[in-house]
């Protein structure tokens, strides 16, 4: 009977300590947030033909409570197109290009 219980009770445990983990997780949440819509502006501005369809990927990084840096690889399929990084300062909402 404990072992019933226990495993009724076992789920609602589970899910109240796994809700908070997005907080952990803020600044990054933001900073891709803010690349996403900047690089989608960028993407639909500049028209291209191609026919490969290039897929962009992306990976943040958290410095501190409010600057993450952003990467942003393009692919097709297998094949890494190009690699951009972006400083982003999530306070005051400012995206840098970081040129190589």
């Amino acid at each position: 009977m404990k072992k019933l219980i226990a495993l009724i009770l076992f789920p609602f445990l589970v899910v109240s300590f796994g809700a908070k983990a997005n907080d952990n997780f803020s600044v990054e949440i933001e900073a891709l947030t803010l690349v996403m819509e900047k690089y989608k502006e960028d993407t639909e501005s500049s028209v291209e033909l191609d026919i490969e369809d290039i897929k962009p990927s992306y990976m943040a990084l958290r410095q501190d409570e409010c600057n993450a840096t952003v990467e942003v690889t393009e692919k097709t399929g297998l094949e890494v197109v190009s690699t951009e990084y972006f400083d982003v300062n999530v306070c005051l909402k400012e995206i840098y290009k970081v040129i190589n």
